[in-house]
């Protein structure tokens, strides 16, 4: 069914939705400015995004950084293509190093993996870029050099990051000052990044894996007791994938195949299209029920099934079974299903963009640190904070995601990306870890089973599942529906922590142009012209 969108604000609503021919959408506004000023200069969109996303590693550092993974989906005349710059683990990491260990911890060099955001920078410049690759480095580059206005958000998460973080030297002497992290407002100089950043340009990456930075990576991980060889940042490759996709009505979600956990977004949605769920009232007891019920067996699967694909027990075609889905869903009834609770860590700390421009091309590209600053690693004069990634593998011994060397860890980043009539319809993301699956099946059944307008349904209360299959509602939403969703056995309760529920960036395309919007739960804004 078509349904036209709706441009009313139905939620209370801090940000207005931006029509523009080229656009792009951040979570911090310094990026998105930077991602827009590389348009205007005739950067495409994804000249845009890369603009954007190296910003952010600047000037939101406790969700991303140089040491970061990153996904990436790009639509343009030729359809989409997908891109996975995520990292391996270091060849010498083994199970031995973790006996008696019920999981894999989330600090120190045993939870690095190989950094890919800068071999993915490369690969989509490369690719489909305009401009020089240094230009796309200016603006973050500045920023780290002259200093940045620290955001209220950002603040915030950085400072309740001493208490997890604060032991490590190197995480100190880069990102506290006297031993606290900067205020809101206050300006903060990386000066040891802005040399990082040129590095990186001047050289196209090439010596964060095999150069000067690489050699620091290394020479640091040998002094304090970690696994990285010379090898094992020279031979990071990283994947161009078709993404794998799910019919939902009258439209498809596009996702990044495993390790990434886009397909349990595509599960929730093949379950949900056989329970009419487009029929029944946004925000209602309903509603919620089924969409929670659904994403449980999606999370069960993607807990149990995502892994490196080459260790993968259970294909990807054998998940999105049309079968399969037909009689997951008829397995949901009136009550709260009983899982069994989750064992994988989750976390809310990661960047999402998107940038489209006049010519039809449009840009989702996702990259994290994975726990805000991730492991605490910062290598000595760079400015290079160390993703703790390796976070994700299982120690289940023979589980398909069990940690091994040279692996790549489950991954919770995801780039989402709809079609309709095999046409571009939105590119989007909800950033925020375990929140991400669960915010594509909201934004995607807001927008196009109810017409609600990209910004509507970013500013509408969210549920989210927990780990242990906790339901919780976004203030917002009425206690009286939390109240039956409790007398169906859901074990439910209210919440204004809006870092649960994540963050989204959507754009929108339109007949001329495209609607983009940005998440007041995040400091950043959707801009264009």
């Amino acid at each position: 069914m078509d349904r036209p969108l709706r441009w009313e604000f139905p939620y209370p609503s801090q940000r207005a939705h931006v029509f523009a021919r080229n656009v792009v959408a951040s979570s911090q506004p310094l990026a998105t400015q930077a991602g827009v000023e590389v348009l205007r200069k005739g950067g495409n969109a994804v000249d845009a995004a890369l603009a954007t996303a190296i910003t952010l590693t600047v000037v939101e550092p406790c969700s991303n950084g140089v040491g970061s993974d990153l996904f990436a989906i790009v639509s343009d005349q030729k359809g989409l293509q997908g891109l996975n710059a995520s990292g391996r683990s270091p060849r010498a990491l083994n199970m031995q190093k973790f006996e008696g260990l019920e999981s894999m911890p989330i600090s120190g060099w045993d939870c690095v993996t190989v950094p890919g955001a800068v071999s993915g920078w490369v690969a989509l410049s490369d690719r489909y870029g305009h401009l020089p690759f240094r230009d796309l480095f200016e603006s973050a580059i500045q920023y780290a050099h002259d200093g940045f206005a620290v955001g209220s958000i950002t603040a915030r998460a950085w400072d309740l990051s001493i208490d997890r973080l604060g032991r490590y030297n190197g995480f100190r002497q880069h990102f506290l000052s006297d031993g606290r992290a900067p205020k809101t407002g206050e300006l903060f100089k990386r000066p040891d990044l802005a040399r990082t950043l040129s590095s990186i340009a001047d050289t196209k990456g090439d010596s964060f894996y095999q150069g000067e930075l690489a050699s620091a990576i290394v020479a640091q991980s040998s002094r304090e007791g970690g696994d990285f060889s010379v090898e094992d940042l020279r031979d990071h490759e990283i994947a161009w994938v078709n993404p794998i996709d799910q019919p939902y009505n009258d439209v498809r979600l596009h996702e990044i195949p495993p390790n990434g956990q886009g397909l349990a977004a595509l599960i929730a949605l093949g379950i949900l299209q056989h329970l009419d769920t487009d029929s029944l009232k946004p925000n209602s007891a309903d509603w919620v029920h089924l969409q929670a019920e659904a994403m449980k067996i999606a999370i069960r699967a993607a807990f149990d099934h995502i892994s490196d694909p080459k260790y993968a027990q259970t294909s990807v075609e054998e998940l999105l079974d049309p079968r399969s889905l037909k009689k997951a869903a008829e397995t949901i009834s009136n009550r709260a299903s009983d899982l069994p609770p989750l064992s994988l860590p989750t976390s809310q700390d990661t960047v999402y963009l998107t940038a489209a421009d006049k010519d039809g091309q449009m840009v989702s590209l996702i990259q994290s640190n994975y726990m805000g600053f991730g492991s605490g690693i910062v290598i000595e004069g760079t400015g290079i904070s160390m993703q703790n990634r390796g976070a994700g593998f299982s120690l289940e011994k023979a589980h398909p995601n069990e940690l091994a060397g040279n692996k790549r860890p489950f991954n919770t980043i995801i780039p989402g990306f709809v079609t309709k009539d095999e046409q571009a319809s939105m590119s989007f993301g909800v950033m925020g870890g375990h929140m991400q699956h669960q915010g594509h099946v909201q934004m995607v059944t807001r927008i196009y089973d109810h017409g609600e307008n990209p910004q509507s349904a970013s500013d509408a209360p969210r549920w989210h599942l927990t780990k242990d299959f906790e339901l919780i509602l976004e203030a917002g939403y009425d206690p009286a529906t939390a109240r039956k969703l409790s007398d169906r056995g859901h074990n439910v309760s209210l919440s204004n922590n809006r870092d649960l529920f994540g963050g989204a960036q959507l754009i929108y395309r339109m007949e001329e142009g495209y609607c983009a919007a940005s998440d007041h739960r995040k400091e950043g804004m959707a801009a264009g012209f």
